[in-house]
């Protein structure tokens, strides 16, 4: 008797009915973005009968009548999914919330309760293309650069970066440099940005506080917000090359200083004459007056193997620098791959070989 009673009072409540069948959407809220005043813009909700019984959806009511609704269909099996679109007419400008209401019942008319799908943009007077000018994508921070480099760096220099940025999204930001080294430092211009405005981070480095010669990496992140959490999406990658001092050897006493030739400047691996070439050389001749010394040897990227036979060669002598090269690793590095070495030579303190990957077409 208890047990027919509590049935009756679950099932006036409606307690049993929303378990019975159940219609759920896991992203209710759908952020739109941008549209041109009177440019329609379009939400795309995907929901799923998560019970076993059969549903029937009987009206998808919007809470204007700038709102319209397109249902993929009406009758869900138990799992089977659907779609509702809410396409918004975009006739008044600024930010706007969409709502509408799903009715939905079971297969013996139980009614459930229903299911409300938003979605929110905003609309502005004209849309700018920014993927020219401004490729690269943090979210909705917009940048024209995700790699810095500082080349040919002397001590006691402070050359600078500037990484010009668009807020591309609907809210304020605050661009800025996450995760900087010591050596580094970063200056937002503007220290916020409104939508569509846009702005630039300077970053300034600090020599001094470089201790190696040669070439020296790390990887910051360009955040929309203070605090951001940082992600792959947000990685700039930087290097510096420091170059060594070799004052001593300006003047009459250029004649005594080693010189480096190469027998290339450059390496084609990939697909060469229809074979596939993982490895290559080169080889390096002291035609100077004195010893020549590869203090540095350098990879500007990942996926690279260098050998080289000595590092200090006398007047005459010859070396080998051998590359191997992991090719699918090369097609994904952000920079081109290139090596770099620093040497005495006055006329050649830095020398970038690049490594050219050819693919099949």
């Amino acid at each position: 008797m208890q047990k027919k009673l509590l049935f009756t009072l679950l099932l006036a409540l409606g307690i049993l009915t929303a378990q019975a069948q159940k219609l759920v959407c896991d992203h209710p809220t759908l952020n739109c973005g941008k549209t041109s005043y009177m440019v329609p813009i379009t939400a795309t909700f995907e929901l799923q009968n998560k019970s076993s019984r059969r549903v029937f959806i009987e009206d998808v009511h919007p809470d204007c009548g700038c709102t319209k609704v397109n249902v993929s269909k009406a009758e869900l099996g138990g799992g089977e999914k659907c779609t509702i679109k809410l396409s918004y007419d975009a006739r008044m400008l600024g930010h706007f919330e969409k709502t509408a209401a799903v009715t939905y019942r079971g297969r013996q008319g139980e009614v459930a309760a229903p299911v409300f799908l938003k979605m929110k943009g905003v609309v502005l007077t004209e849309l700018t293309d920014y993927s020219g000018t401004y490729p690269y994508a943090m979210g909705d921070l917009l940048a024209d650069k995700n790699v810095l480099e500082f080349d040919d760096v002397n001590k006691g220099d402070h050359p600078q970066q500037i990484i010009n940025v668009v807020n591309n999204g609907d809210r304020l930001m605050q661009p800025n440099i996450q995760h900087l080294p010591s050596y580094l430092e970063a200056e937002s211009v503007p220290t916020e940005l409104l939508p569509g405005k846009s702005g630039k981070i300077v970053l300034t480095l600090n020599s001094e506080s470089i201790h190696d010669f040669g070439l020296t990496q790390t990887t910051v992140h360009l955040a929309s917000q203070l605090g951001e959490i940082v992600s792959s999406e947000t990685e700039v990658p930087v290097s510096v090359v420091l170059l060594p001092d070799l004052t001593n050897f300006e003047g009459k006493n250029k004649q005594y200083a080693p010189k480096m030739t190469l027998s290339t400047d450059s390496l084609i691996l990939g697909l060469v004459d229809g074979k596939l070439r993982k490895k290559g050389e080169l080889t390096i001749t002291n035609s100077g007056r004195i010893d020549l010394d590869i203090s540095s040897i350098q990879m500007f990227t990942g996926g690279l193997r260098l050998t080289l036979g000595k590092r200090i060669l006398q007047p005459g002598e010859q070396t080998k620098l051998k590359i191997t090269a992991n090719l699918a690793q090369l097609k994904k590095a952000r920079s081109k791959p290139r090596v770099l070495m620093i040497t005495n030579d006055p006329d050649a303190s830095k020398v970038v070989i690049p490594i050219i990957v050819k693919s099949k077409k």
